[in-house]
């Protein structure tokens, strides 16, 4: 599709909302989601945080906390409003990691193992989708995507897809981070 508002490059498909809509539901959501991805460890450290992998998660959570301090700025310089279900990420956020540490340190590293695969490709296509256009979004997304692919490396050697449930609880984490993902653009 064509050059809107000088956005060259950009792959937009048949139905995309105008150019600056289409990049302020990317930066909202990515601010969603990267708030939910620090509910999550906030959960865990909650339940696991005298256990050995809690400096693992702490290091985990200062990235995710990094990544959300850069999508706030952007929502500001950008005039874009966050997701109006912020409160609601906030609380299924906690709710997910304190779930999923109860269940063990396992389950807790197949919820990382979970959400990061899904947030892989959502960086993925969104770097895609920005082609020639916005480069330095672009270039902050495929370095948060870096990111998110250490954290899913460092789930799995400690054991995130060895847990007994990781089939089930992972199709359904990757199944809600889908609808998170879909519902935090648009609304």
């Amino acid at each position: 599709m064509g050059d809107e508002d000088g956005h060259k490059g950009l792959r937009r498909r048949l139905g995309d909302p105008p150019v600056g809509d289409l990049l302020a539901r990317m930066i909202r959501v990515d601010h969603a989601g990267e708030f939910g991805a620090v509910r999550i460890y906030q959960g865990q450290m909650a339940v696991l945080g005298s256990r050995t992998v809690a400096s693992t998660l702490k290091q985990m959570e200062a990235k995710e906390q990094e990544h959300l301090q850069v999508f706030g700025r952007l929502l500001v310089e950008r005039r874009v409003r966050p997701s109006v279900l912020q409160p609601l990420w906030g609380a299924l956020g906690y709710a997910l990691g304190a779930g999923t540490a109860l269940m063990g340190e396992g389950a807790a590293m197949a919820c990382t193992v979970a959400v990061e695969e899904v947030i892989e490709e959502h960086y993925l296509n969104q770097a895609e989708r920005l082609g020639d256009s916005e480069v330095d979004l672009k270039a902050t997304i495929e370095k948060f995507r870096d990111d998110e692919m250490e954290h899913r490396e460092i789930a799995l050697e400690h054991g995130g897809t060895r847990h007994p449930a990781y089939p089930v609880l992972g199709m359904a984490i990757k199944t809600g981070s889908r609808l998170a993902i879909w519902l935090a653009a648009r609304l």
